[in-house]
């Protein structure tokens, strides 16, 4: 695909609609193109954090610093998979996966009790004090059969959000 600067071909539309399992029409991905070029400031062929973070939305997500450990110095390709998580045909699967990496920071393939509270700190800010969060958590993991000691892995992830209906779809303005 070359720099960012350059065209994409037929075949690199193809290819990375086959990346994101087809999650995004051709003409979405072209658009996905032009915002990631307009991110990707210098036409390195990637975006960093400072890039990412010149997006107001993007920077005021109270899991910013999180996702940036997710999605610092990606390519066009990872992208749009990484974006294909929020589009109206992901599957609730695609989805829990996208959130279940969020938790887990440190890539272990679990999702500690301390990492859940981590987050739920990033989400509640002062609003509430540690000693509620952990309440809060307590009480959500008891009531889904896991206790504080539970470290969750993918499929536990599946087992509780599963049943949910997730809403984390973003639309793609096509032009």
């Amino acid at each position: 695909m070359g720099t960012a600067s350059s065209m994409l071909t037929q075949y690199d539309i193809e290819e990375v609609q086959e990346h994101c399992n087809n999650l995004f029409s051709q003409q979405e991905i072209v658009s996905l193109y032009q915002r990631f070029c307009q991110l990707d400031r210098n036409a390195k062929g990637f975006i960093s954090s400072d890039e990412f973070l010149s997006v107001p939305e993007f920077a005021m997500n109270p899991l910013s610093q999180r996702l940036l450990k997710m999605v610092d110095g990606i390519n066009f390709k990872d992208f749009v998979a990484f974006l294909s998580a929020f589009s109206a045909k992901a599957t609730s699967y695609h989805k829990i996966e996208l959130i279940f990496k969020v938790y887990d920071s440190d890539r272990n393939g679990k999702v500690s009790f301390k990492d859940i509270l981590e987050v739920l700190k990033d989400l509640s800010g002062p609003f509430m004090s540690d000693e509620q969060r952990e309440q809060v958590l307590s009480q959500v993991l008891k009531e889904a059969g896991y206790s504080k000691e539970s470290s969750l892995t993918l499929d536990d992830f599946i087992k509780v959000l599963g049943q949910s209906e997730l809403k984390m779809d973003v639309e793609i303005p096509v032009d």
